[in-house]
C-alpha cells in the first residue's frame, strides 16, 4: 500500500519482507558455524584470561605498532608533551637553585651571570625545554657555562629526545607501510568450485593481484579447518590439516601477474576424499587459503588470506576466463573474475568414482546429449529402406 502511493519504493518493501520472512526463528534450521577466518582475511580468535601482561611491556615497539591508530597518535603526542614538560620543570629548578629568578640580581648587570640566559618563569623555562629539544633555537634563550649541572641536564635531553623520535617516527612508519595494506590489492573469488580436471576431481580458487608491481616469490596453501578426534579419544576443535595444492606452474611458487587458478587434487590423501555433492552442505569444516610473498617495491613480506565454507563451495561449475589477447597484448577483465559457469560432473565423492572405475566409466555412463541422440536418429533414418511406390 505504502509503495504504491510512492512513500515507500516497492523494492525497499519487497526487501522488508524478504528480510522478516528470514528472520522468523526456524525450529529446524541449521546453526552456522562460525568462521576461523573472515573473508577478509582476519582471524576470528578472541585471546582472553591473559595473565602475563608484562610479557607485551618487555616488546614496546611491537605493542605501539599492533595499536590503534587513535591509540597511538595519543601516546605519540603525550611523550613529546611530557618530555617538555618534564625537562621544562628541570631546567626551572636549576634556574630557581642558582638564582636566575631573582630579579634583583638581573638588575645588577654583568656581575651575575645566569646558567641560562632569559629564563624568568616556568613558561620561559617551559619554552627553553621545547627548543632544545627540537633544535629550534630562537636565540633568545642559551645556555651558558656557568652552571656544569645545566651542561649535563641539556645532552641527556638531547639523548632522551633522539630516542623518542627514533621509537614514535618508526612506529609511525611501520603503521604506514604495513605488510596488510599491500594484501588489500590480493584478491580471492568469492566462491571456490569442484570440477574435473585433467579427469580428476579438483577443489579450485582463482586469485589475483590488482597492482602492477608484482609479488616476488608468492606461494600459496591451503589447509581444511575441521573438528577431529583422535584414537585416544581426545576432541580437537580446530584440527589444521595441510592438502596439497596442485598449481599451473607445478609448484607451490606463482608468477601472478594475472589471474591464476590454483587447485587442489581430490586424491585418497585429500581431506575431502568421501565428500559428495549431497554431502558438503551439511560437513562441519572450512577452507582456508593463504597466499605469501615479498611486495617488490618495499621488500617487506605480506600475506592474504580468507576461507570458504561448505554453503560456499559450488560443486559442479568452473571459472570463466578472464584474459584475452587485445591488440597484441593480453588484457584481464576483472569483471569475470567470480563468474562460474556448469559443466558435467559427478555428483558422487572421489572415493566412489574411484571405486566405480574413474571418470572414463562415468562418461560411458552418462545420457547421450540431445545432439548427440538427434545425429543418432538421423543416422537411423538414412539406414532404412525406402517404401516402394
Amino acid at each position: 500500500m505504502l509503495s504504491r502511493k510512492g512513500l515507500i519504493p516497492e523494492d525497499y518493501v519487497l526487501t522488508r519482507l524478504a528480510e522478516d520472512v528470514l528472520l522468523q526463528p526456524k525450529l529446524r534450521a541449521k546453526q552456522r558455524k562460525a568462521r576461523f577466518v573472515a573473508k577478509n582475511g582476519a582471524c576470528n580468535v578472541a585471546h582472553t584470561n591473559i595473565r602475563e601482561q608484562g610479557r607485551f611491556l618487555q616488546d614496546v615497539f611491537t605493542t605501539l605498532v599492533d595499536l590503534r591508530w587513535l591509540h597511538t597518535l595519543v601516546i605519540f603526542t603525550m611523550s613529546f608533551l611530557c618530555s617538555w614538560l618534564l625537562f621544562g620543570m628541570v631546567w626551572w629548578l636549576v634556574a630557581f637553585a642558582h638564582g636566575d629568578l631573582d630579579q634583583q640580581r638581573g638588575e645588577l648587570g654583568e656581575r651575575f651571570v645566569p646558567c641560562v640566559t632569559d629564563i624568568h618563569s616556568f613558561a620561559s623555562a617551559f619554552l627553553f625545554s621545547i627548543e632544545v629539544q627540537v633544535t629550534i633555537g630562537f636565540g633568545g634563550r642559551m645556555i651558558t657555562e656557568e652552571c656544569a649541572s645545566a651542561i649535563v641536564i641539556l645532552i641527556a635531553q638531547n639523548i632522551v629526545g633522539l630516542v623518542i623520535n627514533a621509537i614514535m617516527l618508526g612506529c609511525i612508519f611501520m603503521k604506514t607501510a604495513q605488510a596488510r595494506r599491500r594484501a588489500e590489492t590480493l584478491i580471492f573469488s568469492k566462491h571456490a568450485v569442484v570440477a574435473l580436471r585433467n579427469d580428476k576431481l579438483c577443489f579450485m580458487v582463482r586469485i589475483g593481484d590488482l597492482r602492477k608491481s608484482m609479488i616476488i616469490s608468492a606461494t600459496v596453501r591451503m589447509q581444511v579447518v575441521r573438528r577431529s578426534t583422535t584414537r585416544e579419544g581426545e576432541l580437537v576443535p580446530l584440527d589444521q590439516i595441510d592438502i596439497h595444492m596442485d598449481n599451473p606452474v607445478g609448484t607451490n611458487g606463482v608468477f601472478l601477474v594475472s589471474p591464476l587458478i590454483v587447485s587442489h587434487v581430490i586424491d585418497r590423501n585429500s581431506p575431502l576424499y568421501e565428500l559428495s555433492a549431497a554431502e558438503l552442505p551439511h560437513e562441519d569444516l572450512e577452507v582456508l587459503v593463504v597466499l605469501e610473498g615479498v611486495v617488490e617495491t618495499t621488500g617487506i613480506t605480506t600475506q592474504a588470506r580468507t576461507s570458504y565454507l561448505p554453503e560456499e563451495i559450488l560443486w559442479g561449475q568452473r571459472f570463466v576466463p578472464t584474459v584475452s589477447e587485445e591488440d597484441g597484448m593480453y588484457a584481464v577483465d576483472y569483471s569475470k573474475f567470480g563468474n562460474t559457469v556448469k559443466v558435467p560432473t559427478p555428483t558422487c565423492s572421489a572415493r566412489q568414482l574411484e571405486e566405480q572405475g574413474g571418470v572414463a566409466r562415468y562418461r560411458l555412463a552418462d545420457p547421450p546429449r540431445r545432439g548427440q541422440v538427434r545425429r543418432r536418429q538421423q543416422s537411423v533414418r538414412l539406414k532404412t529402406p525406402s517404401s516402394p511406390r
